[in-house]
This record gives C-alpha cells, structure tokens and sequence, in this order.
C-alpha cells in the first residue's frame, strides 16, 4: 500500500490573532478572548497572553488574576468562521481531502495535489505561504505519513512553524517521544505507565499487546499501534461533529453528590471547544463509570440549544438526580458531553454564537 501524505493545518491563536490583525493597538500585547464574568471561559490567549499561564479553557477570572494587564477581548464567532472560511478556500487549491477538526485547524490528505507540487512539504510551505500573503496570518504545519504523527508535527515548532516527520523517521522520532503527546493518554492513564516505568513511546513500544490490553482494555490496542506509529485513519472529507465531549477519572472513587466541581470544569473545556463550530449542539450528555466499571449515560434534549456556560452546566449538573444509586455506589469517571449537533436556523440560535455568557 502506497505511503499517505498527510499535512495537519493549525492556525496560531487563531482567535486572538484575528482581533490583533484588525486591531493594531493590541498588537504585541496580551489579549484574552473571552467575556468577562463569574463563569466566563478563555476561548483564545495570545501568545503574549500565553507567558503568563494563560489558556483556552481557563476560567476568565483566573486569567485576569494571571495577568492584570490583560485585554479581554469578546469573541467575534461570526468573524472567525468568516476567517475559516477563506482559510479552507486556500486549502482548496490544493487538494479536495479536506478534514476540518475545527474552525482553526484541518487534516489535508496531499498524496495527489492540485497544483502538481513534488512534495507534501512543498505543499505544506504553499499553503503557510499563502494564508500569511493573503490573511495577514500565521499557521503551522505538521507533514507525516498519517493523522496522528502530522498532528504532532504540527506543535512541534508553533507558532508559525513547520515540522516534517518522514516515514524513516518515524520510529527514531517516537523513541523519546513523551507518551504523554499521544491522544488520549491523559493524567490517570499517564501515572499508570509512569507505575510501569513507561515514560516515552519507545518504552512503550517493548510492551506486550497482550499487557497493554489487560491494563486499559481496546485502548491497549490502540496504544500498542500508536506507539509503532500506524494508524490507518483515512481523512475523511466534510465529516460533521456527532460529538464533542471531556471526561475525567478520579484518583479514589467518589460519590454522585461530590462530583458537582468536576462536572462544573468539564462543562467548561467542552463549551469552550463547542464554541469552535459552525453549528449547535442540542443534545447534554452526562456519562458515569461505576467503582464496577459499569457505564451510565443520562441525556438531555431541550426545546432550544443551551444558550451559555451556566445554562449547559445546569443541565448537566440535574442529570444527575436521574441516575438511579444507592449511597453506598461510587463512581471513578464523570464525562460531560454536548451531541446533536445542527445548522443554526432561526435568530434564537444564531445569537449563540455572539450572546454573552451568563
């Protein structure tokens, strides 16, 4: 089978990039995108921003405390999927497999190019070239073999870098790899390969199919291939959001009613991410492991889309009081999740994207 060449797009800050860009006054300083209140979010950071701790996903509060000189801009949705748009026009010149992530990144699949280019490199250069001569932004890119390397690549040298991972390569770069850059390696499943003395991919790669798979179950498997740097993931072209959610696994055990601050930080992350599309989501998902390892899902459907942070995590906070427990059940995962997802259709749902956060 012939070798995929795979180019993964990230803009840099996208969101607060464009607010310097039209505004040269906060050129050079740092901007917050984000509104200001008790349960308002980061959506975006600058770099500037960045050196003092601040990121997306961080309660707005905090980040002011981060850095009192801060300008906290409101974000601007209807702009920046403008923005994603002309960038997607540019990633059509070259090529049709096209994967948007987000409104600020995208999977490109250049093994056949449109501008006849003898490089996925050459490609990768054209495209960062283009978006700077013609947006008055920075992108970086990452150019690999598949999804999951190019994804790597591309924060290999942010911001505004390229990274090229070739397909010979490819093992000596994932031998001191950190295990911890790889997808869905979180803190848990990180401090449990820490236990075994796993610290980078190569030492991940000596493990056992076998043993990875006793310890965390088909995600083993995954691992197991990932730490060989295979994955057979095609881009897939105009693939819609079914889902976006975050979940976390306890260190002990705990009971439904402490969870409240954990489901409070999840309802965040996932909110910030969900702002990122061009769609709403209308469904709340609220998903429980039990100390058994039994799964529990309760959702939630209401007559109109959640219209901010506290709406969200208010619904996700009552589904709780539809899981059926006695007091002695303990739980070690809570996940919160937004799916469902449809165009805006009416002026209700299209002031979601710019309404201020309760």
């Amino acid at each position: 089978m012939s070798v995929r060449k795979i180019v993964h797009v990230d803009m840099d800050a996208f969101y607060a990039s464009v607010e310097q860009r039209d505004d040269p006054a906060l050129r050079g300083r740092p901007v917050v995108v984000a509104w200001r209140g008790n349960r308002s979010v980061v959506c975006a950071a600058s770099y500037e921003a960045r050196r003092y701790g601040i990121h997306s996903a961080m309660a707005a509060m905090r980040a002011e405390r981060l850095c009192p000189d801060a300008v906290f801009v409101p974000p601007d949705f209807v702009r920046y999927r403008a923005v994603s748009r002309a960038v997607r026009e540019i990633f059509r010149r070259h090529t049709d497999q096209i994967e948007p992530l987000s409104l600020d990144e995208a999977y490109l699949d250049v093994t056949e190019n449109k501008q006849g280019l003898p490089t996925a490199t050459r490609v990768a250069q054209s495209i960062r070239r283009e978006i700077r001569e013609e947006l008055q932004l920075t992108a970086s890119a990452g150019v690999a073999p598949n999804k999951f390397l190019a994804k790597i690549a591309s924060d290999w040298r942010k911001p505004d870098g390229l990274f090229v991972i070739r397909p010979e390569d490819v093992e000596a770069f994932l031998d001191t790899l950190p295990v911890a850059k790889i997808p869905g390696v979180g803190k848990v499943t990180g401090r449990r390969l820490a236990d075994r003395g796993i610290h980078t991919v190569g030492e991940l790669r000596a493990q056992q199919l076998s043993a990875l798979e006793r310890l965390f179950g088909r995600y083993g498997g995954r691992l197991y291939e990932l730490a060989r740097g295979i994955d057979e993931h095609p881009v897939e072209p105009n693939r819609p959001t079914k889902s976006i959610s975050a979940e976390d696994t306890f260190e002990t055990d705990m009971a439904l009613d402490d969870m409240q601050p954990m489901i409070e930080r999840l309802a965040e992350k996932v909110w910030n991410a969900s702002r990122r599309e061009e769609r709403v989501a209308r469904t709340v998902v609220l998903k429980l492991k039990t100390s058994g390892f039994a799964i529990l899902t309760r959702s939630s459907t209401p007559p109109s889309p959640p219209r901010s942070l506290a709406e969200f995590c208010a619904i996700a906070l009552s589904l709780r009081s539809r899981v059926p427990v006695d007091v002695a059940q303990r739980f070690r995962l809570v996940g919160v999740g937004l799916s469902n997802f449809e165009h805006p259709h009416d002026d209700g749902q299209r002031d979601l994207f710019h309404a201020p956060e309760a």
